[in-house]
């Protein structure tokens, strides 16, 4: 398979908080079109280098280019503005609006009014309960229905690149399958993806790559396929 252009590039990048770094010399790339998994345990780092990647967190050494344009030193909003979504861990819906007005506060950067009405439109047919429940406070959604509206808000930015932070924490088995599903329909409509994800099998059914996060490094990267192949992977992260 011939190389896809690299939509994100980052070159030897550390981050942190206060003294501690939690990201070490990290290089990694994601290929427009690509779904590209980032796996890793719990304090690994993972969650710290999407925000990194969203200036939520700012670089300390290296680079990070979007589109062939540097970003390490923009504002999130920049970012944003940019063309690269985060959907992060904890969904972070705002849960005194409604389902209709977090996802319309997702196209805050938009002025196309028209485009706006016709991704509201897709992202009920991605999530139909969320068109069933477009009038209730998101507060009162289930755990699933609360990623859902996460991911709807975030996809309606209409994002180049959609960083996703464990999009199946704390769902039933049964929507986990639906959260993933729709991972692939969104990636297959042209949006490239960087999925951060504990469930490492599910993970690497969709992506096209990955990448083993072990204390802030980069320990491992190759195909999904292989990477589920791996014995090394396989012990630690797919159960044997």
């Amino acid at each position: 398979m011939a190389a896809r252009q690299a939509l994100l590039e980052l070159e030897g990048v550390s981050a942190g908080y206060g003294p501690t770094l939690c990201v070490r010399q990290v290089s990694l790339s994601v290929g427009r079109g690509e779904i590209v998994a980032l796996l890793g345990a719990n304090g690994a780092g993972k969650s710290t280098l999407l925000m990194t990647v969203s200036g939520l967190v700012r670089a300390r050494k290296g680079a990070i280019r979007f589109d062939g344009a540097r970003i390490d030193q923009r504002p999130p909003e920049a970012i944003a503005a940019a063309g690269l979504g985060h959907v992060p861990e904890g969904r972070r819906i705002f849960s005194r609006l409604t389902v209709l007005e977090n996802l319309e506060l997702g196209a805050y950067l938009r002025g196309d009014r028209q485009g706006i009405a016709g991704d509201l439109h897709r992202i009920f047919e991605l999530f139909p309960i969320l068109q069933q429940r477009r009038r209730q406070l998101a507060g009162t959604l289930s755990g699933g229905e609360q990623q859902m509206l996460a991911m709807g808000r975030g996809l309606m930015a209409r994002p180049q690149l959609l960083l996703l932070d464990e999009p199946s924490l704390g769902l039933a088995p049964k929507l986990v399958q639906v959260v993933f599903d729709v991972i692939a329909r969104i990636n297959e409509a042209g949006t490239t993806i960087l999925l951060v994800e504990q469930n490492a099998r599910m993970a690497l059914t969709v992506a096209h790559r990955g990448y083993l996060l072990e204390t802030g490094a980069i320990a491992m990267t190759d195909t999904a396929q292989a990477l589920a192949a791996n014995p090394r992977v396989k012990a630690a992260y797919l159960g044997g």
